[in-house]
C-alpha cells in the first residue's frame, strides 16, 4: 500500500526530516513514488489522485510473504486502505449495524464516518476495541482529513517518510519507502495514531506525550526519528465530556 499528502494538508513530525546531507540518496517526488510502486506491481496495482493533494495506491498481497489481509474500501468521499485483520469484526459488525458482509475496510470507513458526524466515543477508545493486527491509512477528500492508525501487537508494519517536495509518505514496504524518502524515515509507532490537523499521539497511552528518539541506521547516518511514548510524561487537559470527546473534535469536522 502507498499514501502520498502535500505537505500544505498533513505536516508529519518534524523530527521525520534526516539532518544527512548524503548527496548519493536523494528522496523522490510523489510521482515517481508512485511511478516506482505500479512497476513493483504492473498486473494488480489501483491507484487514484487527488489533484496534488493526494494520491493512494493499492495492491493485493502476495500471500507467500504476507499474513493477514490488503484491503481497499472508496465510499462517499472516503477512501480508506486497510492491512491485516480484526479478530472481533463480527461483534464490531453488529455494534455498528453494518451489513454482515462487511469487511475490515468498511468497517473502518463506516467507524470513521459515524464517529465523525455524531459519534459519542473518543477516538483512542475505538481503537483500543479493535482486537487484532491492523493498520489503516483513511484520506477524507470532503474535508481534505487524514487520518492513520497502527495496531499496538507489532504483528504489522508501517512507516512514514518525507519525500523530495515535502510531501508525507506512508506505506507498507520498507523498501520502498527507503528508496523514495533517502534517509527521512522511520517506522510508523504501534499503538499510535496520526491526525492530519492534530499530529501523532498514543491511543493506547492517550495521557502521555509522544518524544522522538534520534535513529542511526547500519551506515552510521541518522534519519528520521524513532517516536515512542513518554512514559515520564502528562498530558493536561480539561476533563471532556459527551460528544466533546469524540472523533469529529478531534478534527474530523474541521
Amino acid at each position: 500500500m502507498l499514501a502520498i499528502f502535500n505537505k500544505e494538508m498533513v505536516q508529519p513530525p518534524q523530527e521525520l526530516n534526516s539532518p544527512s546531507m548524503d548527496s548519493s540518496k536523494k528522496p523522490k517526488l510523489p510521482q515517481h513514488i508512485l511511478q516506482d510502486f505500479l512497476s513493483d506491481h504492473p498486473n494488480d496495482a489501483f491507484s487514484i489522485t487527488y489533484g496534488s493533494k493526494a494520491l493512494l495506491a493499492y495492491t493485493p498481497p502476495r500471500m507467500t510473504c504476507f499474513k493477514g489481509q490488503r484491503m481497499f474500501c472508496g465510499l462517499d468521499g472516503l477512501n480508506c486502505i486497510f492491512i491485516g485483520s480484526l479478530i472481533n469484526l463480527s461483534s464490531l459488525i453488529k455494534q455498528y449495524g453494518l451489513s454482515k458482509g462487511a469487511n475490515e475496510a468498511m468497517f473502518v470507513i463506516e467507524a470513521y464516518r459515524t464517529l465523525r458526524d455524531r459519534g459519542p466515543y473518543p477516538a483512542d477508545q475505538v481503537l483500543k476495541d479493535l482486537d487484532g493486527s491492523f493498520g489503516f491509512v483513511v484520506y477524507d477528500s470532503k474535508t481534505g482529513t487524514v487520518f492513520a492508525a497502527l495496531g499496538c501487537n507489532e504483528e504489522v508494519s508501517l512507516y512514514w517518510g518525507i519525500a523530495a517536495d515535502g510531501s508525507v509518505v506512508i506505506c507498507d514496504s520498507l523498501e520502498l519507502i527507503k528508496s523514495s524518502c533517502a534517509k527521512s524515515f522511520a517506522p510508523f509507532p504501534n499503538g499510535c495514531m496520526f491526525h492530519s490537523e492534530h499530529g501523532l499521539m498514543s491511543f493506547e497511552h492517550p495521557k502521555r506525550k509522544m518524544k522522538a528518539m534520534p535513529r542511526i541506521d547500519s551506515e552510521g547516518v541518522m534519519c528520521g526519528a524513532n517516536f515512542k511514548v513518554d512514559v515520564q510524561s502528562m498530558i493536561h487537559t480539561m476533563p471532556r465530556v459527551g460528544s466533546e470527546a469524540n472523533w469529529a473534535t478531534w478534527g474530523f469536522n474541521a
